[in-house]
This record gives C-alpha cells, sequence and structure tokens, in this order.
C-alpha cells in the first residue's frame, strides 16, 4: 500500500496528521525547519530533536546543505550521529547531482556520496530527480528513496514552451499540446509521466528502492501519482487536509442526519 509523508517542519501539522493515523513519514528541507523553529526560540537543533520523536519510527528527511562529495558525505554522517538517536528514523537527502551548471566535474558527486553514506549503513533520499535514469543511478548507488519532482517537472515544461500557469493549476497527467503539439522534456510530458516512467524502469530492472513522490501541487496529481506507481507520496499539509473532502460526501452526511429516527437514535445511545 502506498504511504503518506507529510512535506513540512511543522511539528502542530506533524502531530495532527499522526493523530489521524497517516503519518507514515516526514520530508524537511532546511527552510522549512528554519521557518517552523523560529516560532520555538529559534534553537534548531532542539526543533529537529522534537520532530523525530514525534514521528519516531517513521522516516524524517534532513537535507545536506554542502555540494562536494566530501561536505555531503561529512553533513550526512553528522546529522545521522546527532540526531539518529532520537527517533531511529533519521534519512539523509542528497541531491543526485550537486552541481550548479549540466557538465560540470562535480556531477556525479552525489552519486558517489549515496554510495558512501549507505556502506556505512545511513539510509538516504536521493532528491532533485527529474528523469528515469537519474533515478537508476541514485538505486545503483544505494539509495533507499528517489523523490523525483513531479510538480516542478510540471513547471518546467511549461515554462519551456511559455505557456502561462500559476503553481496549483492541474498538469494533465498525459501531458499538454501547444498548437498540435505534446509539450515534452526528454521525453518525458508531465511530472507524474516521470513517476510513471521511472515505475517502469525500477519493474524492469527489479530494483526495490521506493519511488517518493515529491513537489505535489493538487490532490488530482496526487491521485495519479499512485497510479502511475508510487511508492510514497510526500505532500504538504492543505493537500492531505483535503484528500477527505468531497461536496456530496457533506451533502450525504446531511441527508443521513434528517433521515435518523427517534427510536434507532436511542438504540445506538443505549
Amino acid at each position: 500500500m502506498v504511504k503518506i509523508f507529510l512535506d513540512s517542519a511543522k511539528l502542530n501539522e506533524i502531530e495532527k496528521v499522526k493523530s489521524w493515523g497517516l503519518l507514515d513519514g516526514v520530508t524537511t528541507n532546511p527552510s522549512l525547519i528554519k521557518k517552523a523553529s523560529d516560532e520555538f526560540g529559534g534553537n534548531i537543533e532542539e526543533y529537529i530533536k522534537k520532530i523525530l520523536k514525534v514521528a519516531k519510527g517513521k522516516p524524517v528527511s534532513l537535507e545536506v546543505i554542502g555540494n562536494t562529495y566530501k561536505e555531503m558525505v561529512a553533513e550526512g554522517e553528522e546529522l545521522f550521529k546527532k540526531f539518529n538517536r532520537f527517533g531511529k528514523n533519521v534519512y539523509i537527502k542528497i541531491p543526485v547531482n550537486p552541481s550548479f551548471d549540466e557538465s560540470s566535474e562535480g556531477d556525479f558527486d552525489g552519486i558517489k556520496a549515496i554510495k558512501t553514506l549507505s556502506k556505512k549503513k545511513i539510509p538516504v533520499n536521493c532528491t532533485l530527480i527529474f528523469t528515469p535514469e537519474q533515478a537508476l543511478l541514485a538505486a545503483k548507488a544505494g539509495a533507499k528513496f528517489v523523490s523525483p519532482f513531479v510538480g516542478r517537472e510540471d513547471d518546467f515544461i511549461r515554462k519551456k514552451y511559455g505557456v502561462s500557469f500559476s503553481k496549483d493549476d492541474y498538469f494533465p497527467a498525459e501531458g499538454q499540446r501547444k498548437k498540435g503539439k505534446v509539450l515534452e522534456d526528454e521525453g518525458i510530458v508531465s511530472g507524474v509521466d516521470l513517476i510513471k516512467e521511472t515505475r517502469k524502469v525500477f519493474d524492469r530492472e527489479k530494483i526495490k528502492t521506493k519511488i517518493l513522490a515529491a513537489s505535489i501541487r493538487n490532490k488530482e496529481e496526487f491521485r495519479e501519482c499512485i497510479i502511475a506507481g508510487a511508492d510514497i507520496i510526500t505532500a504538504p499539509f492543505d493537500i492531505i487536509e483535503s484528500l477527505v473532502n468531497h461536496f456530496k460526501t457533506a451533502e450525504g452526511m446531511k441527508d443521513f442526519t434528517k433521515d435518523i429516527v427517534p427510536e434507532y437514535k436511542k438504540l445506538v445511545d443505549g
């Protein structure tokens, strides 16, 4: 069954999703943690400990900030050593390619860092994935999770072809057309298609690494990522909260309430 992760560092949101029985994990980044910790006096270290304790036993991704092999390995080891004991649940987020430009000398530093950390039994969530090939390389290096960025892929395709949009606009899984041409990025026609194609590669190669659909923008995309084969969906609180709602459900509850007869109410009330 697909797992649901909360993409948030806010303790109240983590606690609420946990209270619903839906918290399978948490994904964070440094800016999310900084914003959330400011509400608790700005002590980031103590705040991270609180997150790990609340989500004990559930994977919590903590991100490195370096962009060289040595920096990422050192930071990953430090984060794991410092925090894993509080919930036995730290995963280290490593970018698949930490370079700022294409075809630079450090392109494979992320893959090398994943390999090194994985050999040290430090679980890795490989982030910033935009192609199935990147996901394959990260999996071969030992990543436990690979995180294709669904919404950002949609954004890139629209920007590439000059399509105006707002971030929460629905982007069809089968892609969009402009002047009769399907818009694409290296053969990928949408963020959901990125999940689908990665799933095909992983199934073909019998890869056990989990596909974690990230950068989810709306509940339709959430659903389509499950259908496309994601093992995990990480989504902001407002999207997870919206999943249970539908106009006809609320309307039906009103109708059911009207139909309650006194005799039945007395029976169930004891």
